[in-house]
C-alpha cells in the first residue's frame, strides 16, 4: 500500500484485520515457531484474502450483481497494469514449488508490505540474498504473466 497514491481510498487496516482474522481462525499463533513464521503465515493470509476478493469479483460480474465494496481498488490497481490477480496467485503458487525462499519474498513483499531488511529479518537471511531472490523472483513471475516458459 506504500507505493499507492496517498487518495487511495483502500484501507490497509482492512486488509490486515481481514488477514489476522484468517490466522486467528487457523490458530497460528500457537503453531507459531518464530517471528518468520508468523510473518509468512500473515502475508500469506492477505494474499488470500485478495485471491478470494478477486474471485468474488470475477463471479459478481458474471451475473452476481453484488455492490463493490473497497478491496475492489486492490483489484482495480491489478487490472489496470493488466494483470490478473488469480493468476499472479497461480504464478507464485508455482514459484514457490521451484524456490520457496523467492515464493516467500514475493509475498512478504508483494502482499506483506515488507521491507528488504524486514523480510531478511523475517527469513533470517542477509539483505542482499533477499534483494536477489526479489529481482530473480520478478524476473520469472513477469516471465510467467508474459506468457512465457512454464520453468
Amino acid at each position: 500500500m506504500r507505493r499507492e497514491r496517498r487518495d487511495h481510498t483502500l484501507s490497509p487496516t482492512a486488509v490486515v484485520h481481514e488477514a489476522v482474522i484468517r490466522l486467528l481462525g487457523d490458530a497460528v499463533f500457537d503453531k507459531a515457531a518464530d517471528r518468520s513464521y508468523l510473518f509468512a503465515s500473515a502475508a500469506r493470509a492477505m494474499r488470500e484474502v485478495l485471491i478470494d476478493h478477486a474471485r468474488r469479483r470475477d463471479a459478481d460480474r458474471r451475473g452476481g450483481g453484488r455492490r463493490r465494496v473497497p478491496l475492489d481498488l486492490v483489484v482495480d490497481y491489478f487490472e489496470e497494469q493488466e494483470l490478473d490477480l488469480v493468476a499472479v496467485h497461480e504464478a507464485l503458487d508455482r514459484l514457490a514449488e521451484l524456490n520457496g525462499r523467492q515464493g516467500q519474498v514475493m509475498t512478504l513483499r508483494y502482499f506483506g508490505g515488507l521491507t528488504v531488511p524486514e523480510v531478511a529479518a523475517a527469513l533470517e537471511v542477509s539483505a542482499v540474498t533477499v534483494e536477489r531472490d526479489w529481482r530473480l523472483a520478478r524476473a520469472w513471475l513477469r516471465g510467467q504473466l508474459r506468457g512465457g516458459a512454464s520453468n
